[in-house]
């Protein structure tokens, strides 16, 4: 016994000193982190296929490679090209991996066998791949190509784009909507649908007209798939004239041979995301009930397609379905919803009894085995993304390993949850994380993050932009409330934030932050917020109404309700959200439009914004620049000319980390 307990001694001592040891995180840690995505099982269920990608600060870059993990726990490093590697696809027999490359410049097909080799070059279509799928039969894969819908064939995309390229003249001629979106101007091209035969290399153009098939926006993952014969395909497009204003996607059906599409969805909200069930019975997709609104509940449908009957499977589950997966015997569905926080595993009968079966995890790109094992991407907010297998009953089992040599050299805390009475008597969720070497004896200054979306929500992930982890590392406490408007609390509490932008949201916060005092560790009069997107907004409109805050921080924020309306593109979204154009009700526009409040500015704030980004135009964050300055309030404008709106350049990151915790250093320390 005495040795028992002189080695638990020691052992309490080396872990002590292993802790004590271990660092905040900074950002050359934070760029090492290797990213682990798109999960892929074989067919026989022998392989694992997924993606692991590292970005390069010295190169300003990120490459992906694609590994395997086979039956024996070994992981094979498939490709190795400087360029990237992605999307694998497994052939039916489980002996070829198909995966697109841009080594050859533009994004390509290609296949390499397992046993070794180099790469065979599969595709040569000018615009090049942006994603496809095998047919069940091993025949043909389908594919995603911008083209110009009036040609006939690739030699008129590439004559037609060379020309343009050559042309000295460069203006741009629009009489319609929409003319850019997200980060690209809009010309004549469209996302079309093609069907490549294995044997002989023809390929044909399954879309006809002027459509994005995948659609541009609003879509599902994946948005088109074969049917189990192999003789049809399920894909998502929206037919509208003005897309801009439109969220009516719809789920159409059309054999591979080709032919008329067929609309299987008749709903006017936006319906994505098509499945067919393993026995071909049915086809299961997404939809949303009411249109103009991109955060409506997205219901899972089941469609008979020998009657045409559909069923709402998820009617008595107040969630939004995100990822969708069959049982091999088409008895089940399984999915994904957000839930307070998490994003944990249901499954649903085809009679609509629905059963939350793994919970308390966030996990994505969910695959299923023999209908008992489960394979999946879990994550949680100090934990970065590796590949997990789970069998219910049973705790989920890590197989991947990419960044826990790195992990073991940082201290990041895990998340901690709690609810207080927020606006309309409601309960209000918020999450947590404690810095570094926390000591609950001492006071630190606090962080409030404030998401997007609106209709979004902070969860236990790892966000590689907004990283709770990043900013609590100096010594913060970092505090992410889920105001009214959040996601996974319900559809009705997702709603109240449409025309109530800076009322009951802001309430919220105000009501966490008062709550977020009366814990010993946080020292009240040095409180932060910072937030992106409409979180960016959320500060904007902070700005002009408390003083409660030493810093703010503002990235990519709508200041300007009116001019944003002018130079935004899904127009669907400022309609929703304001309850119409400005000139129909300007009313609203006025009563919640940051700019109107600048006689109140007062707070330190710094203000970035990327030069691309169309979705909250810069304008926005230069108008907010230029108003602090000339009123004299201690501000800083960090612009990014080649970025949207996110940051996403490795060197442009580190720019803004540094930034970012310089300001609040500056105000909190």
């Amino acid at each position: 016994m005495k040795r028992l307990l002189i080695f638990a001694s020691i052992l309490l001592l080396f872990l002590s000193f292993s802790y004590s040891e271990k660092r905040a995180i900074n950002f050359d840690d934070f760029i090492k982190i290797g990213r682990v995505s798109d999960l892929q099982i074989s067919p026989d269920g022998k392989y694992l296929a997924y993606v692991v990608t590292y970005l390069s600060k010295e190169n300003n870059t990120s490459n992906s490679d694609i590994w395997v993990l086979n039956e024996d726990g070994e992981k094979i490093q498939i490709t190795r090209n400087p360029r990237a590697d992605f999307h694998p696809r497994w052939n039916p027999d489980g002996k070829v991996l198909y995966f697109i490359s841009v080594r050859d410049s533009s994004p390509q097909i290609y296949k390499i066998k397992l046993g070794g080799g180099e790469p065979f070059k599969v595709s040569d279509i000018y615009f090049g791949v942006s994603s496809f799928t095998i047919s069940p039969d091993g025949k043909k894969i389908a594919f995603v190509s911008e083209t110009y819908p009036d040609c006939k064939d690739d030699k008129c995309n590439k004559e037609r784009e060379e020309a343009k390229e050559k042309s000295k003249l460069k203006v741009r001629i629009y009489d319609g909507l929409l003319f850019r979106h997200w980060n690209s101007w809009r010309d004549e091209k469209r996302n079309h649908i093609f069907i490549m035969s294995l044997e002989g290399g023809e390929i044909k153009d399954l879309i006809k007209g002027n459509y994005d098939a995948p659609p541009i926006a609003l879509g599902g993952n994946p948005d088109y798939s074969f049917s189990p014969d192999s003789k049809e395909i399920a894909f998502t497009m929206n037919t509208d004239p003005v897309v801009a204003i439109s969220t009516n996607n719809d789920v159409f059906v059309i054999p591979v041979e080709g032919g008329e599409p067929k609309r299987i969805s008749t709903g006017k909200g936006n319906d994505n995301q098509p499945f067919y069930s393993p026995d071909g019975k049915y086809i299961a997709f997404r939809s949303m009930e009411r249109p103009g609104f991109e955060a409506d509940k997205e219901r899972l449908i089941l469609y008979e397609r020998e009657t045409g009957r559909q069923i709402n499977l998820t009617e008595t589950l107040d969630r939004s379905v995100d990822e969708v997966i069959w049982s091999s015997d088409s008895k089940n569905i399984y999915f994904t919803a957000e839930d307070k926080g998490y994003k944990p595993l249901y499954r649903v009968t085809l009679d609509g009894k629905i059963e939350k079966i793994l919970d308390k995890v966030f996990i994505s790109q969910v695959r299923l085995l023999d209908g008992k094992k489960f394979y999946f991407i879990k994550q949680s907010i100090n934990r970065p993304p590796e590949v997990f297998i789970w069998e219910e009953g049973k705790e989920p089992l890590q197989l991947t390993h990419v960044n826990d040599e790195l992990l073991k050299e940082i201290d990041m805390n895990p998340v901690e949850e709690f609810w207080f009475k927020g606006s309309k008597g409601r309960m209000v969720h918020a999450l947590m994380v404690k810095p570094p070497k926390f000591d609950p004896n001492k006071k630190y200054p606090a962080v409030f993050l404030i998401h997007g979306g609106p209709q979004g929500a902070w969860s236990d992930a790892f966000h590689f932009r907004w990283n709770a982890q990043m900013f609590a590392s100096p010594g913060y406490v970092v505090i992410m409330i889920n105001f009214t408007g959040s996601t996974g609390y319900g559809q009705k509490f997702t709603d109240d934030i449409s025309g109530d932008w800076g009322g009951a949201p802001f309430e919220d916060i105000m009501k966490g932050v008062e709550f977020a005092k009366k814990f010993t560790f946080v020292d009240k009069n040095r409180l932060a917020a910072a937030g992106a997107s409409y979180g960016g907004y959320m500060i904007n409109w902070i700005a002009g109404h408390t003083d409660i805050f030493k810093c703010l921080i503002s990235h990519a924020g709508v200041y300007n309700l009116e001019s944003m309306y002018g130079a935004t593109e899904e127009l669907w979204f400022p309609e929703w959200e304001f309850r119409g154009a400005p000139w129909t009700n300007r009313k609203i526009y006025e009563k919640f439009s940051p700019h109107r409040y600048a006689h109140n500015f007062k707070t330190p704030t710094l203000v970035s914004h990327g030069e691309l980004d169309y979705r909250v135009p810069v304008t926005e964050g230069l108008q907010f620049y230029t108003t602090l300055q000339r009123k004299g309030v201690p501000s800083k404008l960090i612009y990014f000319p080649d970025e949207d709106h996110f940051i996403s350049k490795p060197k442009n990151a580190e720019v803004w980390w540094r930034e970012v915790l310089s300001w609040l250093e500056k105000y909190l320390k």
